[in-house]
């Protein structure tokens, strides 16, 4: 069944909604004094953030991905006149399924793997998620990110929004034009043209110092475990950026810290486990999968069998959206080696707050 690809519209709305900020525009911003703070000029014919188009041959072009049901057997032939072939057991079970189909007894059918069937009522087809990140033309010139939850802007920090306020989408795209934190304790982010947002609603990405031990040349990505955010890097240059999923660290499914190196790399395969516990999985077909710590097996990969990019969500892999995996995946073969290097870190948000020149700090440098 061929999957209807949406519009990535949605990713940009803020940036419509933020159009007087030139929330996407390449700009060269002067910090004048702290009355007037900054002034930028825009290159409107220079965007910096870019919406990635999918390629024509995606992966996920011609495909859908189902949840099956605990306990059900899977046939040889579409019908259940024939004995099964095995049951699948009962746990969180995903596969690639086509159809559904007419089977021999009239039912409809969905066709798993290679010549294994199932009932079309044993399964639930899953739309995937279109969050797709952003291409960087330009090296940021301040935080940006995402909205992670459905919510209105405040008019100042730690207030309630106003009646007037709009509710921002879940996945909008803002920048940050200045941080300070209310009497709570809580960070808030202007997003632009008076507008703020709780850091509990929004995850960020900062430009980021490239590691010592890796070579100008070389081809990175940066994972931050704070925010739930990555960026691709050629040597110091951004070139990509978007959400993750890493462990749960309170099941104590943690993502270890540090700079690994992808050892192994696949375009689909089979990942299992917590087999016997209440927990058990097996996903089949996960896409784009980039194997980094040899010990825990730890991956960057696609996941298609949830959308809650922003969010601690897995057994311990940095799960990516699909699209971004894939980006990812095949952007990767255009380095010095496809077994690029990953620095996975927690960033401390304080730093939005402690800056001495607004321009230094919000660029990274």
């Amino acid at each position: 069944m061929k999957r209807f690809i949406l519009a990535a519209t949605a990713v940009f709305l803020t940036i419509i909604f933020l159009s007087t900020t030139q929330a996407a525009k390449a700009a060269i911003c002067h910090y004048v004094s702290d009355d007037i703070g900054y002034v930028c000029e825009a290159d409107t014919d220079a965007p910096t953030f870019v919406t990635p188009i999918i390629p024509e041959d995606s992966l996920y072009n011609d495909i859908d991905y189902a949840r099956l049901n605990d306990l059900i057997n899977v046939y040889p032939e579409p019908t259940t006149a024939v004995a099964p072939l095995y049951n699948v057991g009962d746990g969180y079970l995903w596969s690639t399924v086509d159809g559904p189909i007419t089977g021999d007894d009239g039912n409809l059918w969905y066709v798993m793997n290679q010549g294994e069937y199932i009932r079309a009522e044993d399964a639930k087809v899953y739309p995937i998620s279109q969050f797709l990140g952003v291409e960087v033309k330009n090296q940021p010139i301040r935080p940006f990110g995402w909205v992670i939850v459905d919510y209105w802007y405040s008019d100042t920090p730690g207030t309630e929004p106003s009646e007037n306020a709009i509710k921002l989408p879940r996945y909008t795209f803002i920048e940050v034009y200045g941080a300070t934190k209310d009497d709570a304790g809580w960070i808030w982010y202007d997003i632009g043209n008076g507008r703020w947002m709780r850091q509990t609603y929004v995850s960020l990405i900062n430009v980021n110092a490239m590691p010592d031990s890796l070579d100008e040349g070389q081809f990175w990505v940066d994972v931050d475990l704070y925010e739930q955010t990555f960026a691709a890097y050629e040597g110091k240059r951004m070139v990509y950026a978007g959400l993750i999923s890493s462990g749960l660290s309170h099941y104590g499914w943690n993502t270890d810290e540090g700079l690994f190196q992808v050892w192994d790399r696949w375009e689909e395969t089979k990942m299992s486990g917590a087999e016997g516990k209440k927990d058990y999985y097996f996903i089949e077909d996960v896409p784009y999968t980039m194997y980094i710590d040899r010990v825990t097996e730890v991956a960057l990969h696609g996941a298609y069998w949830h959308d809650r990019f922003g969010y601690k969500h897995s057994h311990g892999c940095i799960n990516m959206s699909p699209y971004q995996a894939e980006w990812i995946f095949n952007w990767s073969i255009n380095g010095d080696s496809e077994y690029f290097w990953v620095n996975v870190y927690s960033s401390d948000p304080e730093h939005y707050l402690n800056r001495v020149d607004p321009i230094e700090t919000f660029s990274g440098a």
